[in-house]
């Protein structure tokens, strides 16, 4: 009997271990960053398959996409589909959801539908949301990532192969600095 209530709590450890790896390994980021036409907000995400999976997908590159003004939101192919958990909800001003698995709905006013839930941006009023997002307007050209864009557009330099890099505050980066660089007017991921 005493070797079989060692077999049995062996198995639950490794399985409780292989779950800890299992997560260990998906992203648990919680904010995601929204740019509209130069200016960024960040967006506080809700922990379910759907962020996870948009989590991953912005690990590899940012996400642009083109959304239109639908009197209450704005809307628009993802270009991929998410995991979805729908729920009869209220979305409220500033809200984040996936319709129909493919569709990303950002609100700055009020809408009851079954959805799944991403996030919320953060800190706007109704009329600074009705600024951001563009209300009223077609082809709005919205970009998710993972990091604070910032203003810089390009880098140049007087030397055609500049060996210089810089942070994206426009400072030098020092030889130790990990994280996104430009070098030569390009953004590049120092690893090192």
């Amino acid at each position: 009997m005493h070797k079989y209530l060692l077999f049995l709590a062996a198995m639950l450890f490794c399985s409780c271990s292989a779950d800890n790896e299992a997560k260990a390994e998906t992203p648990t980021m919680n904010k995601i960053y929204i740019t509209i036409d130069g200016q960024t907000q960040s967006a506080t995400l809700v922990d379910n398959d759907a962020t996870r999976e948009l989590v991953a997908a912005l690990q590899n590159a940012p996400i642009t996409v083109t959304l239109n003004d639908n009197d209450f939101e704005i809307w628009g192919s993802l270009g991929k589909s998410l995991t979805t958990k729908n729920e009869q909800m209220t979305a409220l001003p500033g809200d984040i959801v996936l319709y129909n698995g493919s569709n990303i709905c950002i609100f700055y006013e009020s809408n009851s539908w079954s959805y799944t839930r991403l996030g919320h941006i953060d800190g706007l009023s109704e009329n600074e949301l009705r600024t951001f997002l563009k209300a009223g307007e077609s082809n709005i050209s919205v970009t998710l990532s993972l990091a604070q864009s910032t203003g810089i557009n390009t880098v140049k330099s007087e030397k055609l192969k500049d060996k210089k890099c810089y942070t994206l505050q426009g400072t030098l980066a020092q030889a130790g600095h990990k994280g996104i660089i430009i070098q030569n007017g390009k953004k590049k991921i120092r690893k090192q």
